[in-house]
């Protein structure tokens, strides 16, 4: 018999209701039609194309004059004449809490759904926010896309680093399960335990640890089922070492530099400015490195946007930039000829009185600056993005069975990367977030 206390309980929670952004419940169907549809799985622009969603998944993708009776009896229908249907949007590297700010994580990723972007992989803060935030999002407490993140992992010697001071703030930094100060006696079993135990969808490899190290969490993160996303350089473990380490992805174009160059730094701390004279043709050594990232389907977090960033900031100081955005560029560029997947992350965001988020800054350097076609661009932004986190079985592509995650352009992305800034609504889940809602 069921006792009164939990009757009490369950009409508490009906009186609560639903989340006020909670995603689409089966049966709640919408035929999104008449839309142009760029799928993100490379293939071409298709017209006149209807997307059926079914709760929070797509139940089919056809064209609109093929719909039955059956498919539209009983189902809302949204009519998208004139725009354009693409995969939503995913961010591959954002910080939201280094150090922990909750307004200002929840500001940023209520911008970010209402531009288009479905997901983000969040790459190492305080995990203790991120795991609430992360929940809060995908059962639509708050206006947010789907975060995956990483647990941090280095050397002990990087521990002195301010922002590490931040994200364990009444703890001691290192000695956190979603950061630890790896070295040679560590239980590698425990410490990858450690760090899944945070729900993290990764293990991420930042600074100051040898390739025998980086090979060692890695092996085990993925004996435990975790994905492992690395710099480009560990210092002192080099670019050829992170991949043959076979990580999942890899972040900053220009860390793999470092590879041709005969003096590298041996540690975080002691990184210097690239010589770009070195880079004016294709370089043969980081060929023989981004053939053997195509080969094993290493996808490269090129965030080029961030050097322009970095840039700023050293002509601020009155220093010479670690690397330019050029440089970054045309390193992206050999990667993705190489056939080196491509991802899009910021890693550094707009300022919060800018209508749109960086994600639109790195899609456009990705063309400008690193030469990429319009459709590669938007797959670095979709498919490749899943990819990046693990996700694309259940994103990345508009296909029936995926999550219905999807944006709406006014304006055709294949015709001018300025065109992604045209979002007219977001859907996450099967639910809607029109931009005109959008209230900073």
């Amino acid at each position: 018999m069921i006792s009164s206390r939990i009757l009490a309980l369950a009409a508490a929670f009906a009186l609560i209701g639903a989340a006020p952004f909670e995603p689409a419940a089966q049966g709640d169907r919408t035929i999104y039609r008449h839309v142009s549809l760029i799928d993100g799985t490379g293939t071409p622009l298709k017209r006149d194309m209807a997307v059926i969603a079914d709760g929070e998944r797509i139940a089919a993708v056809l064209p609109d004059s093929a719909l039955s009776a059956a498919q539209m009896t009983g189902a809302k229908q949204v009519d998208l004449t004139g725009q354009y249907l693409i995969p939503g949007l995913i961010d591959t590297h954002q910080h939201l809490a280094t150090p922990p700010d909750r307004p200002e994580a929840e500001a940023r990723l209520k911008r970010d759904i209402y531009s288009g972007i479905t997901a983000t992989r969040d790459m190492a803060d305080d995990l203790r926010q991120i795991a609430d935030i992360t929940r809060q999002a995908q059962v639509g407490e708050i206006p947010s896309p789907d975060i995956y993140y990483a647990a941090l992992m280095a050397g002990p010697s990087f521990f002195v680093d301010p922002r590490t001071q931040a994200i364990a703030h009444g703890a001691v930094a290192g000695k956190v399960p979603w950061e630890q100060a790896i070295d040679g006696k560590v239980d590698m079993p425990l410490a990858v335990a450690r760090a899944k135990g945070t729900f993290a969808t990764a293990v991420k490899i930042y600074a100051n640890l040898p390739g025998d190290l980086v090979a060692k969490i890695t092996g085990e993160a993925h004996r435990q089922g975790m994905q492992v996303w690395a710099h480009g350089m560990v210092f002192p473990a080099t670019p050829f070492e992170v991949v043959d380490a076979d990580v999942d992805t890899v972040s900053h174009s220009c860390y793999l530099a470092y590879q041709a160059i005969e003096r590298r730094p041996d540690s975080y701390q002691h990184r210097f400015p690239i010589d770009a004279a070195l880079f004016q043709h294709d370089n043969p050594v980081l060929a023989k490195l981004f053939a053997d990232m195509a080969r094993r389907g290493t996808v490269l977090d090129a965030t080029v946007h961030v050097y322009r960033e970095v840039e700023a900031a050293a002509k601020e100081q009155g220093k010479r930039p670690l690397c330019t955005v050029a440089l970054a560029g045309k390193l992206t560029n050999q990667a993705y000829r190489s056939g080196v997947t491509i991802s899009a992350g910021t890693d550094a965001d707009s300022p919060r009185d800018d209508p749109l988020p960086a994600l639109f800054d790195e899609l456009e350097l990705l063309h400008d600056a690193a030469g990429l076609p319009t459709m590669a661009v938007l797959q670095a932004a979709t498919f490749n993005g899943a990819k990046a986190a693990g996700q694309e079985k259940e994103m990345g592509t508009i296909e029936a069975g995926k999550l219905a995650n999807f944006a709406v352009l006014a304006k055709n992305p294949l015709e001018n990367v300025r065109n992604f800034r045209s979002v007219v609504l977001t859907v996450k889940r099967g639910r809607a977030f029109p931009r005109e809602e959008y209230r900073r």
